[in-house]
């Protein structure tokens, strides 16, 4: 009997004397195939017992129970906590995933979302990276889509975002409570341009604390770079304290430039908190691990994951449905921990 290893879509299209391409709209539930058509071509799967991933009765429904993940890089420690999250939600509720990573090329970005890249499964979870406001009209695709993060907004499909702003606003008010006033920023663009991002967004957290406190923004304090890794963190610490930058604190746009700050901040003797503290954003785990802990934006991964999954198995059961897009922003909390002063690692 067949399997991925026996029959092929070539053996099933050759049984059932039709083209490929023929076999491939059946598989996908396309309409405009001839109930004939689709019941030889049933016949000679089951015939065949070819099985790309579906069950007789996902054939039947033209659901697979699958669904897909495009994410930039699994590398990235927000982005393998996030697949691992929604993977969990996913099984929790009787479906499987398949990731594709994008590397944050364009191209392939628009062939995820053109339906190129994850074939057979029932809709997608997209997390852009390249992609941008300019691209919203590629959103219109012809199946379920829901879109994370913070690259395009107020486009056709669902989309969980976070509270970027507010929270950035809330994690440098922490670092100003506790005193601190020379207040650097690691991460952020080096040219801002008209494309909203996270990093754009989080800096504006950053100086409209700073404005709410009666703190003049100091641009010598507003460090960036393209990377969001352990060695741009360290880097841009490395080159305040060359300079001679006088800062009490470090807000880092996410956890891992954060724990690259602790690793610099560290070889130069500065002590932390009391020369200098920490938060980062994610609240990724290793940030509990760190040593000290760092303190972090915690934005909902997990409720991210959970609404992301709920919103696209509404939209596959509903599929073809007009209701207008939703977008949804999970409650975030501010995560205090060693680095800013406090005993807590939770």
């Amino acid at each position: 009997m067949g399997d991925l290893m026996g029959s092929t879509m070539h053996d099933v299209a050759r049984l059932a004397s039709v083209s490929i391409k023929t076999v491939s709209n059946v598989i996908n539930d396309h309409p405009h195939v001839r109930p004939d058509t689709r019941d030889r071509v049933l016949a000679a799967i089951a015939e065949l017992d070819y099985r790309p991933n579906l069950s007789a009765r996902g054939l039947r429904s033209g659901r697979t129970g699958v669904i897909g993940l495009a994410v930039p890089a699994l590398r990235e420690n927000y982005f393998a906590e996030l697949a691992d999250a929604i993977i969990r939600a996913a099984d929790a509720r009787g479906l499987g995933v398949v990731v594709e990573q994008t590397s944050g090329d364009r191209e392939r970005e628009l062939q995820v979302v053109a339906g190129g890249r994850l074939r057979l499964t029932d809709g997608l979870l997209f997390s852009p990276f390249t992609l941008g406001q300019n691209d919203v009209k590629s959103l219109s695709t012809d199946f379920p889509l829901v879109l994370l993060g913070e690259r395009i907004f107020n486009g056709p499909t669902d989309h969980v975002a976070m509270h970027n702003t507010s929270s950035a606003r809330a994690a440098v008010e922490h670092l100003l409570d506790i005193g601190r006033r020379r207040i650097a920023v690691i991460g952020a663009e080096a040219e801002r341009g008209d494309e909203v991002s996270s990093a754009s967004l989080r800096l504006d957290g950053y100086v409209l604390a700073l404005e709410g406190a009666g703190i003049e923004v100091d641009q010598s304090l507003i460090r960036s770079s393209p990377h969001w890794n352990h060695s741009a963190g360290a880097s841009m610490i490395r080159e305040l304290i060359e300079e001679g930058t006088a800062f009490d604190a470090v807000f880092a746009l996410n956890d891992t430039l954060g724990l690259g700050a602790l690793r610099a901040l560290g070889e130069s003797r500065l002590r932390i908190p009391e020369d200098v503290a920490v938060i980062g954003f994610d609240n990724i785990d290793e940030a509990r691990f760190s040593l000290p802990s760092m303190s972090s934006v915690d934005v909902g991964s997990e409720q991210i994951a959970a609404t992301a999954v709920d919103l696209l198995i509404e939209r596959i059961a509903e599929k073809g449905s007009r209701r207008p897009p939703r977008t949804v922003k999970p409650d975030f909390r501010i995560v205090r921990r060693e680095s800013t002063g406090f005993p807590g690692t939770g």
